[in-house]
């Protein structure tokens, strides 16, 4: 065999750079498809870390795709940032093409947009919308099998070529160890350069139709990707919404969330979710978005419901384009004028005082009747308790202590206590609201303790005019001397009693026990209709 004859280095180098070049791109692919800062990565690692339902959604996808945790994070991120980056798919890892074309194909959709709203800046929310698009991704990667099996040989084909171009590397290194002062290299260490350079050609030829196959098979899955991205994002849009609304229903705002431990809000989340809190959501978000409304009626300083415009001398109730003529001299005359002949514009008024000021304290009847359920499959106790928690709201708009009284047989109490000063722990409110004792009825249980924390609190802080909402479904009687007590209270701390006769029309008949007890009565059938009470929130 004839001796190769020796090579000049410069010329091995001049034909080995490119392969020296390959080496270098290679260390810089990619293998997350969204960019992220390091804080942004550091949110998705704690919020992996704190959530048991991705690290399970994890393995399960892993069967299906081997770098399904670089997709959930990719997911993740998407929703959570303000202004999420893609990155080009040429800056990709090959067996990462998969992911970049189901993360762009997430953040085209319009869905994915609506669902951002929800989600960007609120680690929590984004999980959320993982966890929601994770029966969508299982069913994308499972079509997708294929289409990722050939981005993975694409990697594999990717790996060998760099590993020739980096085996050129090495040949010329040994070459220009070799090479004598003229730059002559030995004849064996020039063809160790060659063979290597041919291999790293093999290796890019064969790279090159891995990844023209890659692309053809993705090209091939995209419609079907598109599909189920945006399946998926809808999924996850509702699904957060759906929270939001709860989470609003009952009275938690953003703010609070945002504030929360992960662990604990999911477990809150679980909570309102199930049982009984779930059904009774819609009602009391309508109750409080009653309460809200008929607080916004009233007008300061003003003695009822504004019903219209009308004529007068009441200062405390000129219209503003009225008190409008005192800013310019020249009208100045003209509202004085109008003053005197009581001709000025004022709001028309009507109906009862607001005059609590002491504490709000509601009694709800969980005795077993209260379970019965009316129209729309509203239970008496879950119209009680929405309007009790209504009335909540209201007083902490007044700054006024709150109260939940739930009461059953006269051995069957439970207090819980919302002073103004404090806020109303979620917590405290759902346990409120899930409370059911159950057994017979008693009036005078309840209303006794309602009384002694009135008096405990004008004598605590002078504070007398509270008001006592009490929430039934039953009739009961009240011996003699008991009454003679109570009103005696009611003389001492000047308190309001509010009567409400949840489907038991007969409760709030003339001369019912119930009717003697209050000053305000009213009579409840139509459990759907939360405006029944809506004068309640005029007045208290």
């Amino acid at each position: 065999m004839a001796e190769t004859s020796p090579s000049r280095l410069d010329e091995l180098a001049s034909r080995g750079a490119k392969w020296l070049g390959l080496s270098a791109a290679a260390s810089q692919r990619h293998t997350a498809a969204v960019v992220a800062d390091r804080f942004e990565q550091i949110a998705w690692r704690d919020t992996y870390a704190q959530s048991a339902g991705l690290r399970e959604l994890e393995q399960e996808l892993k069967a299906r795709h081997a770098y399904a945790a670089d997709l959930l994070s990719d997911v993740f991120l998407a929703a959570y940032k303000a202004g999420p980056q893609l990155r080009e798919r040429t800056d990709m890892a090959p067996s990462r093409l998969l992911n970049h074309r189901i993360t762009a194909a997430l953040m085209e959709s319009p869905e994915f947009a609506e669902l951002r709203r929800e989600t960007v800046g609120d680690p929590y929310a984004a999980a959320m919308a993982v966890l929601a698009q994770g029966p969508a991704l299982r069913g994308m990667l499972e079509r997708l099998r294929d289409a990722g099996e050939q981005a993975e040989r694409g990697e594999r084909a990717q790996q060998g070529a760099e590993g020739a171009a980096t085996a050129v590397g090495e040949a010329l290194q040994g070459a220009a160890d070799a090479a004598g002062e003229d730059g002559t290299v030995p004849a064996a260490a020039a063809e160790a350069v060659h063979r290597a350079i041919t291999d790293a050609e093999a290796g890019e030829t064969a790279a090159q139709q891995a990844a023209l196959e890659a692309a053809q098979a993705l090209s091939a899955a995209a419609p079907a990707i598109r599909t189920g991205a945006r399946r998926a994002a809808a999924r996850a849009a509702e699904t957060v919404r759906e929270e939001a609304a709860l989470m609003k229903a009952w009275g938690v705002g953003p703010g609070e969330l945002e504030r929360m431990p992960f662990d604990q809000r999911a477990r809150l989340a679980e909570r309102l979710r199930t049982g009984r809190l779930a059904q009774w959501a819609e009602l009391i978000g309508r109750f409080r978005q009653m309460a809200a409304g008929e607080r916004a009626r009233r007008v300061e300083n003003a003695t009822g419901e504004l019903v219209g415009v009308t004529l007068g001398d009441d200062l405390s109730r000129v219209i503003p384009s009225e008190l409008a003529n005192l800013g310019l001299p020249a009208l100045r005359a003209v509202f004085a004028a109008r003053y005197a002949a009581g001709e000025l514009m004022l709001y028309d008024i009507r109906g009862e005082q607001s005059t609590g000021k002491g504490a709000v304290i509601a009694c709800v009847d969980t005795s077993h009747s209260m379970y019965v359920a009316g129209p729309g499959g509203i239970t008496r106790e879950a119209w009680a308790k929405a309007c009790a928690l209504a009335l909540l709201d209201q007083a902490r708009r007044a700054k006024r202590d709150f109260v939940g009284i739930l009461f059953a047989a006269a051995d069957k109490l439970q207090v819980f206590r919302f002073p103004a000063d404090r806020p109303a722990g979620i917590t405290q409110m759902l346990d409120f609201a899930e409370t059911f004792l159950g057994g017979g009825t008693s009036y005078q249980r309840p209303l006794t303790a309602a009384a002694e924390l009135l008096k405990e609190e004008f004598n605590d802080t002078a504070r007398t005019r509270g008001d006592i909402v009490m929430l039934t479904d039953d009739e009961c009687d009240v011996t003699e001397e008991w009454t003679r007590g109570w009103n005696d209270a009611k003389r001492l701390l000047g308190f309001r009693v509010f009567g409400v006769a949840i489907g038991a029309p007969r409760a709030a008949d003339t001369g019912s026990v119930l009717e003697a007890l209050c000053d305000n009565l009213r009579s409840i059938e139509d459990l759907t209709d939360v405006h029944a009470a809506a004068d309640l929130f005029r007045v208290i």
